[in-house]
């Protein structure tokens, strides 16, 4: 081989092999960029707390500043059950004979009463 020649591909080479090795390293690292599912974009989120404690929000819930599990019921009344992490507990009458209704809680409001839409009648049950 050409001396002259020899030392092109040489010099050629030695610039090309650090180029290559940093646009396979891109490569790699664009292959494992995450995804918008992962959960490691929950680092860039405000962690959800209640009160002054962080809970975990796909277990968890916060009611009247208490962690609650997600599959956690309360009596409504005498004897309807509902899920405080999803549903409210309403008086339906202040009467002798107290009244009851669930209503469901609207994600991202701080659901009341008399403005939720009605998921069941206690006394129907």
């Amino acid at each position: 081989m050409n001396p002259e020649l020899a030392a092109r591909v040489s010099s050629t080479s030695l610039l090309l092999i650090p180029i290559l090795l940093l646009a396979n390293k891109g490569v790699e690292i664009t292959h494992t960029f995450p995804t918008l599912s992962d959960a490691a974009l929950w680092l860039c989120q405000p962690v959800p707390r209640c009160d002054e404690r962080i809970y975990n929000p796909l277990e968890q819930c916060c009611e009247d500043d208490n962690i609650l599990p997600l599959n956690y019921t309360r009596l409504c009344g005498p004897g309807c059950i509902y899920w405080p992490c999803f549903e409210l507990c309403c008086p339906e009458s202040f009467t002798s004979q107290k009244k009851f209704i669930i209503k469901l809680k609207i994600h991202g409001e701080r659901s009341q009463c008399r403005s939720s839409p009605v998921s069941g009648d206690c006394a129907r049950y």
